[in-house]
């Protein structure tokens, strides 16, 4: 593709169509605000379809798929694994709302590979593992405040909607309403990669601070990764002052290494939330770490916590066949990494040649261009970034045939069904939208 071939814009009159009529019916159009691509201009795409590295929608484009679910497709889309897993799971049942074999194997197999995480409860979504996380600290410590970073998103649970990432951020939406005054007393905020401001924080709320939850590599304010010492100056203080580190892998997990981000920096946290893949795509959660912590939920201990469709068979079975495959097959993060290098340089040379600022954020199979001239290492570095540029060059490269997050603040997470030409093409499209901005 020649870099100043112009940009036709696709066809999207059935997906036009559908948000009109969802719009009626559904808030926004959307069953998740920063798939309205507000922040991007232009109105959402309707995916009817996907296959390996690629989506289709409901006017029959293709597009090379950059998102994969925000993070589980990592083998790509409709996985013969993972298929097969569901097809045969499912002539036994949906939901029985009784314990199954699988959720036992599943545990069983997370403990494994996630060696800080020594029991573990099911839930049904990332927000859901944050929220029970957190009540599980505070019942644990007896202390009812916490502190988050500024960006950092861990779903939309009351306590977590304070200088929020992801969607919050995109939509401008400084803090929710809805959110008491008295929950957001009890969330402490402080800059992401500052261990000084978490000291202050730490030292003005003595004996007060239930639990202390991150990102360990940021997605939702862009991919941010932690700077050298920064998590083990958490761990310490943590330590020090008998609060819970909880580590947020929702994203992370499984994704940037076997053990996740906690193996990748060689971290232990006390908790680890999870979700995403730990379900191949099928809707699941789960919150797990160390026995004497756990053993406080109920019906072991006092905390309550619990849920119909907890450890539902059919996410168990997707689940199973994901992660045993990425046990097994420890080439798989190879792979990613060369991608993402891969993809990372071819990137850098399109925006070296259009002479624009830029940064680009990398760990991994997790990656964002930020379009500034500074570098980003927390809330305030991203907020820099040229979003109307960003919105641009989204629609630019969405009319070639390449899907990407809609929004600067959140990452691309690649997966194994992308191959080398995969690549090219995309760097081709990239270095032609470019030319066009």
């Amino acid at each position: 593709m020649d870099v100043h071939t112009p940009v036709q814009t696709l066809n999207h009159t059935a997906s036009l169509a559908l948000f009109e009529a969802a719009k009626h019916k559904i808030p926004g159009g959307v069953n998740s605000p920063v798939r309205a691509f507000k922040s991007v201009g232009g109105n959402p795409v309707f995916v009817k379809s996907a296959k390996g590295a690629y989506l289709f929608d409901e006017d029959g484009n293709q597009y090379i798929e950059l998102i994969n679910s925000w993070g589980p497709m990592i083998l790509g889309h409709a996985h013969p694994l993972i298929e097969e897993a569901v097809a045969k799971a499912i002539v036994d049942g949906l939901s029985f709302g009784a314990p199954t074999r699988r959720e036992v194997e599943m545990a069983d197999l997370i403990c494994q590979m996630v060696p800080s995480i020594e029991m573990v409860r099911m839930v049904n979504s990332g927000t859901e593992a944050t929220m029970s996380a957190i009540r599980v600290a505070r019942g644990y410590t007896g202390r009812d405040k916490i502190i988050k970073f500024e960006g950092c998103y861990h779903g939309h649970g009351d306590s977590f909607l304070i200088a929020a990432g992801s969607g919050v951020a995109t939509l401008g939406i400084p803090d929710s309403p809805g959110v008491t005054k008295g929950v957001a007393n009890d969330t402490l905020t402080a800059p992401f990669n500052d261990l000084e401001a978490v000291r202050t924080l730490v030292a003005a709320n003595k004996g007060q601070i239930a639990a202390l939850i991150l990102e360990p590599v940021v997605g939702n304010m862009g991919c941010v990764p932690p700077a050298d010492g920064f998590l083990v100056g958490l761990r310490n203080i943590c330590d020090e002052e008998g609060i819970v580190l909880i580590f947020d892998e929702v994203m992370t997990g499984f994704r940037l290494a076997k053990g996740g981000a906690q193996e990748l920096y060689g971290i232990k946290p006390d908790m680890t939330t999870l979700g995403k893949i730990i379900g191949g795509g099928m809707p699941v959660g789960c919150y797990g770490g160390k026995r004497e912590i756990m053993e406080c939920v109920a019906p072991a201990g006092k905390i309550y916590q619990a849920g119909t469709l907890s450890g539902n068979p059919i996410a168990m079975a997707a689940g199973k066949a994901m992660l045993t495959h990425l046990n097994d097959n420890p080439e798989v993060y190879t792979q990613l990494e060369t991608t993402g290098a891969t993809l990372e340089a071819g990137l850098v040379q399109g925006l070296c040649d259009a002479g624009l600022p830029y940064v680009i954020n990398r760990v991994g199979s997790m990656i964002t261009l930020f379009f500034t001239d500074q570098s980003v290492s927390n809330f305030s570095d991203a907020k820099t970034s040229d979003t109307e540029k960003f919105g641009r060059y989204f629609r630019l490269m969405l009319n070639q045939g390449i899907y990407l997050a809609p929004s600067q603040y959140e990452a691309m997470f690649l997966s194994t069904a992308l191959t080398p030409e995969h690549i090219n093409t995309i760097v081709a499209a990239h270095k032609n939208a470019l030319a066009q901005l």
